[in-house]
């Protein structure tokens, strides 16, 4: 793994969120984006090296409004960039780590995307990013 890529930050609305991190962080969000495998919408802010990631789900039974329901608003998960997510996928696998989902997927910010269960890392969701070209 390279770096931290991003914190994902689930939240509610985007709407109310957004200003209150433009605030907080003193930048603008550069992007927003509808990431429909994932049923969210995204705005992301780069303050330094670090990005944030703010997270609202668009369906009811999404992943980001049943977390948000079980444990509020709040940290989601920490993104980690690396170089072949195939190769960080079976290495993680080799482990022992137990992965969301068996191929990378499409995600948003032009990344390929694979989750490791919380339970396999202190209750910490990890998200693995490679860019896409």
């Amino acid at each position: 793994m390279k770096h931290i890529e991003h914190i994902g930050i689930a939240v509610k609305d985007l709407n109310t969120a957004i200003p209150i991190y433009e605030a907080l962080l003193g930048t603008p969000c550069y992007k927003t984006e509808l990431v429909e495998s994932e049923k969210v919408n995204t705005a992301f802010f780069q303050t330094g090296n670090n990005k944030i990631e703010l997270l609202a789900s668009t369906d009811e039974e999404g992943v980001i409004n049943k977390y948000i329901q079980r444990r509020g608003e709040g940290m989601h998960h920490i993104a980690f960039a690396v170089n072949d997510i195939h190769a960080e996928m079976e290495r993680l696998k080799k482990a022992g780590f137990r992965l969301l989902n068996e191929v990378p997927k499409k995600g948003a910010d032009n990344k390929l995307i694979c989750f490791v269960h919380p339970a396999e890392a202190n209750g910490v969701l990890i998200e693995l990013c490679q860019d896409i070209g």
